[in-house]
């Protein structure tokens, strides 16, 4: 198992963490940013502030660096410091939610309504800044789990204390004494709140938590199946793949579809001009999905539009679609350019003199 996967939080002996010059201290700090952006974006729900958080950490670390004694791993001494820049941040902050958190579907005739804020989402985060590579496949598979949207919204039903106890223990598997030693606290406090922290999940509607099933050839075929109903714009095609009672949801607005008459009504009425998109693979919070580039620009160009990640149910259908239509700044995020030419121009074959 490695350092970056799913463990105890004293992993390195103290004596390598202590008299690091500075390039040394800089490595040491890198090493641990894709588990500690991890940490921060299932404490916090947000992709943009989980970095800033991890960043907040980094600089915190080297500050007081020439406090740190090796009393404890550089590992745990981190992520007490990023866990009480998270305290900080959450302090007095709204919850953040999906639509399907707010309030019951709507009808494909409703009015889609004014954007909400920015800070009321879960944002969508790409595998690769918050899933480490390599290590053991059952403990990448918690890892990928406890990053879907369905969890993260789930979290945020606990006040940040119960938050941090439940991902230190469930998700990262630390040991009681360990977080204990991180907050400060009994370990009596912590198995207390992890106790807490259960019994206030058990009283929610988790029927979306159940593990994301593996990409198989049958899956596979599925997104692929996806893909062309959606390009082709085939509506019934593309329903024939979502459950019966399949969410359709699009951040910044409150507003969600749930039947598949809803969601036809509403792709064929409001959501019109999505006609002749193009889809291009991607992979977020432990799913997969797709960048969605739509016929908006100058001469029918493909401009971006949506960020879809989509929620496989165990039966071989889609449970749910959330599309993100923050591209401006969730595009960058995962790499993605802004209009669809440039992946084309990426694609084409380099010229041979």
């Amino acid at each position: 198992m490695t350092d970056l996967a799913v463990g105890t939080a004293d992993q390195q002996t103290t004596s390598e963490d202590t008299g690091l010059d500075q390039a040394q201290l800089e490595a040491r700090l890198e090493s641990h940013r894709v588990e500690l952006t991890g940490y921060c974006y299932r404490m916090l729900g947000s992709s943009f502030e989980a970095e800033d958080a991890v960043q907040d950490t980094f600089v915190r670390a080297w500050r007081a660096y020439d406090r740190f004694q090796g009393r404890s791993s550089l590992r745990s001494w981190l992520y007490r410091i990023a866990t009480n820049v998270c305290f900080d941040a959450l302090d007095g902050r709204q919850k953040r939610a999906r639509p399907m958190d707010l309030g019951p579907a709507s009808s494909a005739d409703s009015a889609l309504g004014p954007e909400l804020p920015e800070e009321r989402w879960i944002q969508p985060m790409p595998d690769g800044r918050v899933v480490p590579e390599g290590g053991d496949p059952a403990d990448l598979a918690v890892q990928r789990d406890s990053v879907r949207l369905a969890f993260l919204a789930t979290l945020q039903h606990l006040p940040p204390k119960q938050r941090a106890v439940l991902i230190l223990r469930e998700v990262l598997q630390w040991r009681a004494t360990e977080v204990a030693s991180l907050l400060e606290t009994s370990v009596a406090s912590v198995n207390s709140a992890l106790q807490r922290a259960r019994a206030t999940l058990a009283t929610k509607d988790v029927d979306d938590l159940a593990p994301q099933p593996a990409l198989d050839d049958q899956l596979q075929g599925l997104l692929a199946r996806y893909l062309d109903a959606f390009e082709r714009y085939d509506l019934d095609a593309m329903t024939a793949l979502l459950h019966e009672d399949a969410s359709w949801s699009m951040p910044p607005y409150e507003l969600w579809l749930q039947t598949h008459a809803d969601i036809k009504a509403w792709c064929l009425g409001t959501g019109h001009a999505c006609r002749g998109s193009k889809l291009v693979p991607i992979v977020a919070n432990g799913a997969p999905g797709f960048a969605q580039y739509k016929p908006s620009g100058p001469d029918g160009a493909h401009e971006a539009w949506a960020l879809q990640v989509l929620q496989l149910g165990s039966d071989g259908k889609i449970a749910g679609i959330c599309f993100y239509l923050d591209t401006a700044h969730i595009f960058p995020l995962f790499g993605l350019p802004l209009t669809y030419a440039e992946i084309q121009h990426s694609r084409e074959p380099a010229a041979t003199g």
